[in-house]
């Protein structure tokens, strides 16, 4: 996992693991300094700078342990940012997001895609994905259903059946949001 890390790959969990005996500042902290290699000033302005694009200075102090499951995973993706990673894994990080809170991630997605860290998400949903992947793929008992550009994808009829249902619709509020922001 060290060697991963430190080739630029860091990842996300789906039950957040964090050291809930450490505070906040202190997790982010533990990954600039050993995922990311870092040391003394440049370690702790990463660990800053990831908490805040998390929006998680506000709790920097508290332990880990106190904070509720959305703040666990912004935790967890504030301390795989904090590995400064090229490839980021994120592994269902939009369960339980209000609407707010997905814009809010999708466009934190985009912004580090923007600042050339390519992004793999496995996420169930789907409305997260549509306005932000480049790419979907669909796997359904260990085989790809489907595999293209989402508007493609979420049409498919296999697709739909097996997991999106025939009302699907991907105009929720937060991928209006993202459609009237692209259209600006």
């Amino acid at each position: 996992a060290q060697q991963r890390c430190h080739s630029g790959i860091a990842r996300t969990f789906q039950v957040p693991q964090p050291f809930e005996t450490l505070t906040v500042y202190e997790n982010a902290l533990v990954s600039a300094t050993f995922g990311a290699e870092l040391q003394g000033a440049q370690a702790t302005a990463a660990a800053i700078a990831a908490l805040k694009r998390c929006g998680l200075l506000r709790v920097a102090d508290h332990p880990a342990a106190t904070l509720g499951l959305l703040q666990r995973k912004r935790l967890e993706l504030a301390r795989a940012l904090a590995t400064q990673p090229r490839l980021l894994l994120l592994d269902e990080v939009a369960g339980g997001l209000t609407d707010r809170e997905m814009v809010d991630l999708v466009q934190l997605v985009r912004e580090l895609h923007a600042e050339g860290v390519t992004v793999l998400w496995i996420e169930h949903l789907v409305h997260a994905l549509v306005p932000v992947a480049q790419r979907l793929v669909v796997l359904a008992e260990g085989q790809v259903l489907a595999d293209g550009v989402p508007a493609t994808v979420v049409a498919n009829s296999q697709v739909r059946e097996t997991y999106l249902g025939t009302d699907f619709d991907v105009d929720t509020p937060a991928t209006r949001r993202e459609t009237e922001h692209a259209a600006h």
